[in-house]
């Protein structure tokens, strides 16, 4: 019981896991409002807008930056890991989306040998501009909250 005392105060995980929380529930009303659907897969999924995946991560760095101060090794190593999670999602993570929709368009608009079941997941990224957006959001809870 202790343990879990001890993981449920700890602000590192706590704030970061509600900074994704908030990042995938924004993602959910957005659909709402777009597309006048409830569509809970959006709260699992990759991809969209804002990035969860920088809101989580930046998030622990403003925590770590603010608890252990700015000029910490812990924040430093948090800042590396934060930009080489927010590179991925709008480099490396889209471009492989990007790949699989001139995949699918070929494969299923064509009579290929390839077949598959179903398509491959497009939504993988983010825009350089939801990254950033998700950013912002973990910066401003993990100060407002950590």
């Amino acid at each position: 019981m202790h343990f879990l005392q001890s993981l449920l105060a700890n602000k590192a995980i706590t704030i970061p896991v509600f900074a994704w929380f908030i990042a995938q529930l924004i993602k959910v009303i957005g659909v709402i409002v777009k597309e006048k659907k409830l569509d809970f897969t959006r709260f699992i999924g990759s991809g969209g807008m804002p990035s969860s995946h920088a809101s989580f991560i930046v998030s622990l760095t403003t925590v770590a930056g603010k608890n252990r101060g700015w000029d910490s090794v812990e924040f430093g190593i948090a800042v590396a890991v934060s930009l080489i999670v927010m590179y991925d999602a709008a480099g490396v993570r889209r471009a492989a989306g990007l790949q699989a929709k001139v995949l699918n368009e070929l494969i299923f608009s064509h009579d290929h040998k390839i077949h598959l079941d179903k398509k491959l997941k497009e939504l993988l990224g983010h825009t350089p501009f939801e990254v950033i957006m998700g950013a912002i959001l973990g910066m401003f809870l993990g100060y407002t909250l950590g």
